[in-house]
């Protein structure tokens, strides 16, 4: 989420507006704060002052505890530390006076000062989700008592009736909102996009294939991103394991988290696996490039809870997707046309998915291109990017006049600033 949160700050600073970012020291997603930054002063940098400047954008980090395996009630402390530490200094933003104040969600126990700040100001509150915590802490069974769900169900029904705009990353996550009580006019889509003049299918091969010495005849099937419970990469433990024979296949697991020792444990003795650290982001194009196949496991009870991140620059590197799906579901019906949806924790039909297009160069050619034009139509980082700009400034009174629609970056600086508070508990980039 930080690297949302970064993009959406720097875009919208650059078309003119005066962001504030409240936010923890990036920690995500090793569960270990960075170096250079600190989890205990209210400070971006350890030698640097607490309020800062990034691309015209001011960004507060407040101190976090960050626990080595967020579950269960340790990851309720690791929440409840950030909005403790953060309240101060929303309640200090509340002198800027914003036009709107924006939530991220996770997380959800950061709504209160949200609300407070919003309401001080006559300012517009917005919430944004791009998880329902709540719904997969509980399906994930992090928590299993009844009367506790009940009890944090009624509560987050209470908040979401307080903000007067919510947004969520999916139709279908949309639809969940209207589910717990929202009103269709207060929700809006928000996807998650991507940048694609930096995310593109490359004309030759990705350098990473000669760095790792793959052959060039082999397949690579790449699984890349978090590695968090949730995404049930205990299934490609098994696909590995079970696909060992197959000289041409090369898997390549690339990523962080609380599952990725694990994976690495649990693998180190097959041939046809290479563990990778995250990569930086300059060299995200290379990694999604160096995949022929892309893997995006999910587990079944977190299909329409979360929206995969990853899948957006995966489309966008014109690769196709093989993802566990059930019919129905938002991720299902991304991949489709773009990919295969398997049913989730089903080695079987995984395999089988898998092995159609590793022997097919033509339909994975195909469906990539299909990925690609999805991507280029409807996840574009500026497209999106100037919808949720035009609803913000709408939601507080200030519609997007069409001059300034066409305003180019480099005089973005001149246009009149409206102002926006965001506040985000992993993070910014």
């Amino acid at each position: 989420m930080g690297k949302y949160v970064g993009e959406m700050a720097d875009w919208l600073a650059l078309r003119g507006h005066e962001i504030h970012v409240v936010t923890a020291p990036p920690h995500y997603p090793q569960y270990r704060v960075f170096d250079g930054y600190s989890s205990w002063r209210y400070t971006s940098r350890p030698d640097a002052v607490t309020r800062t400047v990034h691309n015209s954008v001011e960004v507060r980090r407040c101190p976090v505890w960050v626990p080595r395996e967020p579950r269960g009630w340790r990851r309720i402390l690791h929440l409840t530390s950030f909005a403790l530490s953060s309240l101060p200094v929303m309640l200090q933003e509340s002198a800027w006076r914003p036009d709107v104040v924006l939530v991220l969600e996770p997380t959800l126990f950061c709504t209160p000062a949200a609300l407070a700040v919003a309401r001080l100001c006559a300012a517009t509150s917005w919430l944004h989700v791009q998880d329902f915590e709540v719904d997969a802490a509980f399906q994930l069974k992090d928590f299993s008592s009844a009367r506790l769900k009940r009890w944090v169900l009624a509560i987050e029904r209470r908040v979401l009736s307080k903000f007067d705009r919510i947004s969520a990353i999916s139709e279908r996550m949309v639809e969940r909102l209207h589910a717990k009580g929202v009103q269709p006019a207060r929700t809006a889509l928000f996807p998650n996009w991507v940048d694609t003049a930096a995310i593109f299918p490359r004309e030759t091969p990705s350098p990473l294939r000669r760095e790792l010495g793959i052959s060039p005849q082999a397949v690579v099937a790449l699984c890349s991103g978090s590695m968090g419970k949730k995404q049930g990469l205990e299934l490609m433990t098994e696909v590995s394991h079970q696909l060992s024979y197959r000289s041409d296949l090369q898997f390549v697991f690339s990523g962080e988290g609380s599952y990725r020792e694990t994976l690495a444990l649990k693998t180190k003795t097959l041939k046809n696996v290479i563990t990778l650290p995250l990569q930086s982001v300059e060299r995200l194009n290379d990694l999604l490039n160096l995949a022929d196949i892309h893997l995006l496991p999910q587990m079944a009870d977190a299909a329409d809870l979360v929206m995969p991140s990853r899948l957006t620059g995966m489309m966008a590197s014109g690769r196709p997707t093989i993802a566990t799906a059930l019919p129905g579901t938002q991720l299902f019906r991304a991949v489709q046309g773009r990919g295969i949806a398997t049913t989730p924790g089903d080695a079987g039909s995984f395999i089988a998915a898998l092995l159609q297009l590793v022997d097919d160069p033509i339909l994975r050619h195909r469906l990539g291109a299909q990925a690609r034009g999805f991507a280029v139509d409807f996840l574009n980082r500026d497209q999106v990017l100037a919808s949720f700009e035009q609803a913000l400034l709408e939601s507080c009174g200030l519609p997007l006049r069409g001059a300034r629609a066409s305003i180019p970056r480099a005089t973005a600086k001149n246009v009149p600033v409206e102002e926006t508070l965001m506040t985000s508990g992993k993070g910014s980039g």
